[in-house]
């Protein structure tokens, strides 16, 4: 593969600078098993990274509770100083603790000691975008008022550009669109799980990046005969085809594939010059499990 590869085009969300390419790049496969601790081949991870800047990718997810900190850690190994186009997204809101569950870490202390953990591990002085991670059980009644508004001090104090959200319902969306503007969502959903089509689509008339998380299933892989048939049709690959249905969703919708092959790495990139037919594309959407409003 040539350097600066197709990308699937660029998307800047509304009141931004932000030119990011549709296929960027997930850290959470940097670390080890769980996202716990360090990977079994750092140097193998490292050039992961640079070959996916490499190839164009100019935005990465990352968060410092991955590892935690690994992540973060290998970032900066790998790319600091970093290129001028590069975004790195972060997210705050969670923490791991030694079981390796996820906690909420959504208290004001937690928050801004997120944010600077952040900025340390990455070697930044502002972080490009922050998205608060929601879990409801670390909330009073489910609201995003008191962690979103920290966030916002911060975003004050020229430490965070812009905020996004991560893991909410749609009721959320809107309450926390009435506090911090929103650059971007980051939920769960893929071919099999369809939750937010209705948000999906209200985000990209405002202009508002939708970022799926689990975009090929998870920890565990997309698998349908529909999914197989329709790679087998076009001589592609599952993972290819499940991403390329992403970018053809929604033009508002920018994928994190994350990977510790550079051999899977290009496999993904590939994506963004795979067109599905309509067809197809009918065909796939049978696959859905749940077709349904989203979370309220």
């Amino acid at each position: 593969m040539s350097q600066s590869v197709n990308l699937g085009g660029i998307f800047t969300p509304t009141g931004t600078s932000l030119a990011l390419k549709r296929v960027g790049y997930g850290a959470m496969q940097l670390t080890g098993s769980m996202v716990w601790g360090p990977p079994r081949d750092r140097e193998g991870a490292i050039k992961v990274l640079r070959e996916a800047v490499r190839l164009g990718v100019n935005h990465i997810d990352t968060s410092d509770y991955y590892g935690p900190h690994i992540a973060n850690e290998i970032i900066r190994e790998a790319l600091h100083p970093y290129p001028k186009e590069l975004a790195i997204v972060t997210k705050v809101g969670a923490r791991r603790a030694p079981d390796k569950s996820w906690p909420a870490a959504l208290s004001k202390k937690e928050i801004v000691g997120a944010v600077h953990d952040n900025l340390r591990h990455l070697g930044l002085d502002v972080l490009d975008v922050v998205n608060l991670r929601v879990d409801d059980s670390g909330l009073t009644d489910g609201s995003l008022a008191e962690p979103l508004t920290v966030l916002t001090d911060l975003q004050a104090q020229g430490l965070v550009k812009h905020i996004g959200l991560s893991n909410i319902s749609y009721r959320q969306f809107v309450d926390g669109r009435a506090i911090a503007e929103i650059v971007c969502v980051q939920n769960h959903y893929n071919l099999a799980f369809r939750h937010d089509d209705r948000l999906i689509d209200e985000l990209s008339s405002l202009g508002i990046a939708f970022v799926p998380f689990f975009p090929l299933g998870g920890f565990r892989s997309l698998q349908s005969p529909i999914l197989d048939a329709a790679a087998a049709s076009l001589g592609a690959s599952t993972r290819q085809v499940a991403l390329a249905w992403l970018l053809q969703r929604s033009p508002n919708i920018l994928t994190i594939a994350g990977t510790s092959s550079v051999e899977h790495l290009h496999e993904n990139l590939k994506a963004a010059t795979l067109q599905l037919p309509s067809e197809t594309v009918a065909q796939l959407n049978e696959i859905a499990t749940v077709k349904k409003s989203p979370r309220v």
